[in-house]
């Protein structure tokens, strides 16, 4: 639960905006994996190609992402995220980051922030596969 409240905060300092759930994975799978088809993308997060169709319109609307022919299928298109995203992405994480750090600094003692620091690396253990 701590954990979840802490995510909540972190979100709060991106400001998403009207993003919905669908259309922060396709971004986020488009920025780590790279260019994907809607077929792709869709077979990923596990819906049907037309409903990731409506995603994927939606979020070009909005500047988010862009389309090219696929080379090997020219009757495909291959989606990625635009630089204007990019920059969004890295500014949302900056702010995060930002947020995170204040807070450590003016809320915990110097102790408190060696026991965080230390408490981090026992968590990286457990969270490695």
């Amino acid at each position: 639960m701590l954990v979840a409240k802490l995510n909540r905060r972190l979100r709060e300092q991106s400001h998403a905006g009207d993003l919905t759930g669908s259309q922060k994975t396709v971004l986020l799978h488009l920025e780590r994996e790279g260019p994907a088809t809607v077929t792709t993308l869709a077979r990923t997060v596990g819906v049907r190609p037309q409903s990731m169709g409506a995603t994927v319109a939606a979020l070009q609307g909005a500047g988010l992402v862009s389309g090219a022919p696929d080379p090997a299928d020219g009757r495909q298109t291959i989606w990625s995220i635009t630089p204007a995203f990019r920059k969004w992405l890295k500014d949302a994480r900056a702010a995060r980051e930002d947020w995170l750090f204040q807070v450590i600094q003016t809320r915990l003692a110097p102790r408190e922030q060696e026991a965080l620091a230390a408490s981090i690396e026992l968590l990286k253990r457990v969270a490695e596969d």
